[in-house]
């Protein structure tokens, strides 16, 4: 039954259905075989699932990205970085990787975080001579950065699903962020001297100074909410309340860049995002019903152990696993069923389940940037007005790139856990 589960569900995504329709249908298709779970049972597991106050962070840390992605903080994190980086050989390119950077801080999204700096920094390369592929390509690969660096929306469902501390996930988060920004800003430097992609003009430190107080409110939020979460002024569901009363305040009062007649739309788009994210959820707390009541990641720990015990092997066998999920399934879809099947081999072998998340979170990093699923090609190739099929060549470099941080993160534990002991 449990072929004939993942089959069903494979057929399902070949025609199209949605994620969340095929996750739950699948599994539930199974039980009425089965005739052993009611339909009401079915949708008592779908609610629960929801019915869950962590979960509360997802919706709100989407709005506040959106509130922050509309209200002046992306021009303004831009032009900072443009200042800071700007004259170093190809340092248009560096600033799109470290505006990410700094934009992941409030969004939680590589989507968002994509479309929120590719829409200025893109057509500014462009016109500055760099190439339009290797423009996107950047883009695109900066985006990624998004779910690495706190506030992260899929850590909060990963702590969610594994049960584990999304504040020590949060934490872990920031070092390994910071490793896949200065990667790729070594590859754009690389590549940008062997195309002779020049630098942008010189600043003063006048100006470095004016555009930091200009960019400071956008720089304060990470630091308020991880400052607030790790002070124990509150928990990191609040902290993303205070992360949208924070972005209303600055984008409504002292950047006035959002305008009320604008927030219907914000407020609309959010929901709309929130709902498809908890409706996969749901899906997937169906799917995940009929797994463990199958025992089905109990049999992955000894399948899995049967093959080698040898934790090093093991990982890599994880990670590959996890890189070919990431290409073809959606982030969200991938977290929560994956999770529980994964954690119990983690748990076997001996790998921290905080470390692990992390190691998961980079993995299904790459596929925002790995064809056919790639949200962040689609984003960027929007954007730039050019075809995914003429991005794969410009793209290879930053997956690679990315690759050989995974590897870096999955055996050096101490990159994640440091800051956490």
């Amino acid at each position: 039954m449990t072929i004939l589960l993942f089959s069903l569900l494979i057929a399902l995504f070949l025609i199209g259905v949605p994620i969340a329709i095929a996750l739950g249908t699948s599994a539930s298709a199974i039980f009425l075989i089965e005739g052993n779970v009611s339909l009401i049972v079915i949708m008592q597991r779908m609610f629960n699932s929801i019915d869950s106050f962590p979960l509360l962070a997802i919706p709100f840390f989407i709005l506040a990205g959106k509130l922050m992605e509309s209200g002046g903080i992306s021009k303004r994190l831009i032009h900072l970085a443009n200042v800071i980086f700007g004259r170093i050989k190809g340092g248009l390119a560096i600033v799109s990787i470290v505006a990410c950077a700094f934009f992941a801080a409030i969004s939680g999204s590589a989507a968002a975080t994509t479309a929120a700096i590719g829409g200025l920094l893109i057509p500014a390369m462009v016109k500055r001579g760099y190439d339009k592929d290797f423009s996107t390509a950047v883009q695109a690969a900066g985006g990624t950065i998004g779910i690495m660096i706190p506030p992260s929306v899929p850590l909060v469902l990963y702590g969610v699903a594994a049960g584990v501390s999304i504040g020590d996930l949060f934490i872990a988060g920031i070092v390994p962020g910071i490793l896949v920004t200065m990667s790729l800003i070594i590859l754009v430097y690389i590549i940008s001297l062997r195309n002779g992609y020049g630098g942008e003009e010189a600043y003063t430190f006048k100006d470095f100074v004016k555009a930091f107080f200009d960019a400071i409110l956008a720089l304060l939020m990470p630091v308020i909410i991880l400052g607030g979460i790790y002070g124990g002024v509150f928990t990191p569901t609040e902290a993303a309340v205070v992360a949208v009363v924070y972005g209303l305040v600055v984008g409504l009062f002292i950047y006035r860049e959002i305008k009320w007649k604008e927030l219907s739309q914000i407020f609309t788009s959010s929901v709309i995002t929130s709902a498809v994210i908890l409706f996969i959820i749901a899906g997937a707390a169906v799917f995940g019903y009929y797994l463990t009541r199958e025992r089905v990641p109990r049999e992955m720990v000894d399948f899995m152990l049967g093959i080698t015990d040898n934790w090093i092997f093991a990982l890599l066998i994880l990670n590959l696993l996890l890189l070919i999920v990431g290409t073809f399934l959606e982030t969200s879809a991938a977290i929560i069923i994956l999770t529980p099947i994964l954690t119990p081999i983690a748990t076997a072998l001996g790998i921290d389940l905080v470390h692990f998340g992390i190691i998961m979170i980079v993995n299904l990093a790459i596929g925002f940037i790995t064809p056919p699923v790639g949200v962040n090609l689609f984003v960027a190739s929007n954007i730039a007005g050019t075809k995914i099929e003429k991005l794969i060549r410009a793209i290879i470099p930053f997956i690679l790139v990315m690759i050989i941080d995974v590897i870096i993160l999955s055996f050096i534990p101490g990159i994640s856990l440091f800051l956490t002991q």
